[in-house]
């Protein structure tokens, strides 16, 4: 089966939960009746896999240049740290990082963790895009830190809220693997 359609059926198997009664409130505070809970599929073995291999694919197909792709945890963790492992296989590495949603209270007080330094240009990655308010802040705390971000890649683009508007408007090319009509099927 193809990696992308192997995905959207396991997202679908672990991930999505559809209702016709209740509404879920998501992590931007508005209300769906739908919610996809991506870490039941992207902490699973063969999720972190097909994730990593996608983005890594993705990355190389847009022509993308960064060598170090991160974003705000918890949701861009896996994320990160499947496309780095994948792309290490295949002889190509690129290196995650983490962005703190607060920083540190000791040691450096930073707010991001890895080996990415100022000046570094980096892939901004998340796991579900509604509003796009925590890429935005991850966006904030790269650039605040001295990264320069190429671009952003979202696992899943819910297709509303305006998004992707928001982002591109920081002059940041958005992109997704897959989009809500692609899991929902609509």
């Amino acid at each position: 089966m193809d990696p992308k359609e192997r995905l959207i059926q396991l997202i679908k198997e672990r991930s999505l939960r559809v209702s016709d009664r209740e509404e879920f409130i998501l992590a931007s505070g508005l209300k769906s009746r739908y919610y996809i809970d991506m870490k039941k599929t992207a902490y699973s073995p063969e999720g972190l896999y097909l994730i990593g291999r996608l983005f890594y694919e993705k990355i190389r197909q847009l022509g993308l240049r960064s060598r170090f792709l991160g974003g705000l945890t918890l949701g861009a963790d896996p994320i990160a740290l499947a496309t780095a492992r994948y792309s290490y296989d295949m002889g190509d590495p690129i290196e995650a990082f983490v962005i703190r949603k607060e920083p540190k209270d000791h040691g450096t007080r930073g707010q991001i963790e890895g080996a990415v330094r100022p000046g570094e240009s980096v892939i901004i990655v998340e796991d579900v895009v509604t509003t796009g308010g925590s890429t935005l802040k991850a966006i904030d705390v790269a650039e605040a830190e001295g990264l320069r971000v190429e671009a952003v890649l979202a696992l899943i683009d819910r297709e509303e809220a305006n998004a992707r508007e928001r982002i591109q408007k920081k002059g940041i090319p958005f992109y997704s693997i897959l989009t809500r009509r692609e899991i929902l099927d609509v």
